[in-house]
């Protein structure tokens, strides 16, 4: 039976989290389940947040997604409302890919720079030697 970890966080505009997965031997797998979102402040102003998720860590920390970018594992975006009467909105998109390595954590916050905080749960996946070799060697090309 697989084993669930989570990793949880708030974070500034503009900053990047590191969450430390990698182990010696690289035996160790994770799969992202599951990607939360909120703001520090809820319902006393408007606020646009992007959390995005990289396997690698990103040169700039920024409010644009690619999803052309191999690197590119998670995005949660979400708006609310400083008034209860208008609806916020979520939006979460997160590849299937298992990783073995450490994974970078982002956050934007696109309207007033509110700081916001994160959830992850991260499923993990014993990984045979080849499978380990083959998820460090895409991680190491991702890199270049």
């Amino acid at each position: 039976m697989s084993r669930t970890i989570s990793y949880r966080g708030k974070m500034g505009h503009g900053t990047t989290d590191t969450i430390p997965l990698h182990t010696s031997d690289g035996k160790m797998g994770y799969k992202i389940v599951k990607l939360e979102g909120i703001d520090s402040v809820p319902g006393t102003q408007n606020v646009e947040g992007i959390i995005k998720i990289y396997s690698v860590e990103p040169a700039a920390v920024d409010g644009n997604v690619n999803f052309s970018d191999q690197t590119l594992l998670a995005v949660h975006y979400y708006t609310e409302a400083s008034s209860a009467t208008a609806p916020g909105f979520v939006n979460v998109i997160f590849d299937g890919t298992i990783i073995n390595q450490d994974i970078y954590v982002t956050y934007v916050e696109a309207s007033t720079n509110t700081p916001g905080n994160y959830y992850i749960e991260l499923e993990q996946v014993p990984l045979t030697e080849d499978q380990a070799l083959v998820a460090i060697v895409k991680n190491l090309r991702n890199e270049q």
